[in-house]
């Protein structure tokens, strides 16, 4: 995943939903709790965090674990680059 695969949120959705092997619906949930987006779980923190870094998104931790939705989430990789 480049930096560009997640400027637009349906896109870094898309990405998400693949890459972790959840169904996200497009957009709506981006706005769900994470506790609501179905197949979510600690361990797919984890994963995203990994995925996010290897594709050279360094969002802190601290701040992801703050993260409520993954719309907050995309928030922040905008912001982190």
């Amino acid at each position: 995943m480049s930096a560009a695969d997640l400027t637009g949120l349906d896109a870094f959705l898309r990405i998400v939903g693949d890459d972790l092997g959840l169904d996200v619906e497009h957009p709506a949930g981006a706005d769900l709790a994470l506790t609501e987006v179905p197949g979510w779980d600690s361990l797919n923190l984890l994963r995203l965090v990994v995925l996010l870094e290897e594709s050279g998104h360094r969002v802190p931790v601290h701040r992801l674990l703050e993260a409520q939705s993954l719309r907050d989430i995309h928030t922040l990789v905008k912001e982190y680059g």
